[in-house]
Parts: C-alpha cells; sequence; structure tokens
C-alpha cells in the first residue's frame, strides 16, 4: 500500500513538470516577419547653399502599373513612402501623381529588383528578399533618384531618396 501512495505522490511531483517537457512549442510570431517595403524619402537641394534639406508635397497619390492598386491617396503633407514590390515580376511601376493648384502632374518610378525566394519557417512558410538593383523615373516634377539601401526592409531603414 505504501509502493501505490509513494507511486501516486511521485507521478504526481512529476506530472506537471513531464507537461512542460512534453508540451507544443508556442505558435511562432509570423507578425514580426511583415512583408518588406522600400522606405523612400523626399529631398530638395537648397539653390542658395547646395545642401540637401527635406522636401514635403502638398498632395500625392502613388498607384501601381498594371494593376488597381493605389497605394497612397491623396495623401497631404508628404515627407516619405513605404512602397511595396511585386513579387512575380522582376520590376515594379509606380506613378507618382502631384496635385498643385488644380493641375495634375505625373512621375513614373519603375524599380528593378531581384526577388529570392527563402524558407523562414514550418508556421510561416516562405518569405521574399527582395534587393533592387537599379530604378529608372521620368523628371515632369521629380527631379533625381538616389538608391541608399538596396534591400527592402521592414525596419524603416531608408532605401530610396527621391529629389524634387
Amino acid at each position: 500500500m505504501r509502493y501505490i501512495i509513494r507511486l501516486i505522490l511521485f507521478c504526481a511531483a512529476i506530472y506537471p513538470a513531464a507537461g512542460l517537457l512534453s508540451s507544443c512549442a508556442e505558435e511562432e510570431d509570423c507578425s514580426q516577419n511583415a512583408r518588406p517595403y522600400l522606405i523612400c524619402n523626399l529631398y530638395s537641394i537648397d539653390s542658395e547653399s547646395g545642401q540637401t534639406q527635406s522636401h514635403t508635397l502638398d498632395s500625392l497619390t502613388v498607384t501601381a502599373m498594371y494593376t488597381d492598386s493605389v497605394i497612397l491617396n491623396n495623401q497631404k503633407e508628404v515627407k516619405s513612402l513605404s512602397l511595396p514590390l511585386r513579387y512575380a515580376k522582376d520590376s515594379t511601376v509606380f506613378i507618382l501623381h502631384y496635385s498643385k493648384n488644380e493641375t495634375i502632374k505625373k512621375d513614373t518610378l519603375i524599380i528593378y529588383q531581384e526577388n529570392t525566394p527563402y524558407f523562414l519557417s514550418m508556421d510561416c512558410g516562405f518569405q521574399m528578399k527582395q534587393v533592387v538593383t537599379d530604378s529608372r523615373y521620368t523628371r515632369h516634377f521629380l527631379s533625381s533618384v538616389h538608391i541608399e539601401y538596396t534591400e527592402a526592409n521592414t525596419n524603416e531603414k531608408e532605401n530610396i531618396q527621391l529629389f524634387y
């Protein structure tokens, strides 16, 4: 009888610890591996000093060519943009619509990228590493584009500088 009581007490003491050791791992938080974006900041060059300074657009709408996507819809006081890149193609075309004094000007920004899929985990599946290789743009209102950091990211690191 004492043997059975000791066995029951032993199992009761071991069971919670065994439950912790054999429990399933917590689900992985896939939101930390969110879709990467290109971070674009707007700049201008002061004509007197030649210094680079932050620039603000009064109104901006950004659309993606070959889709019906509106990335930014008539945003006011724009100083920076977060732009998604296409997964299935090696380039992404953005149309920048500027509104000023009832006239609309447009610039086209083409970003060429290299897409490399990689396996993240069983819970989260695949993720896409996207690296900017080149850019082309029109110069209706946009003056120049400078690629600062090539890898699209989720940590707000500046990728592209747009000069007006």
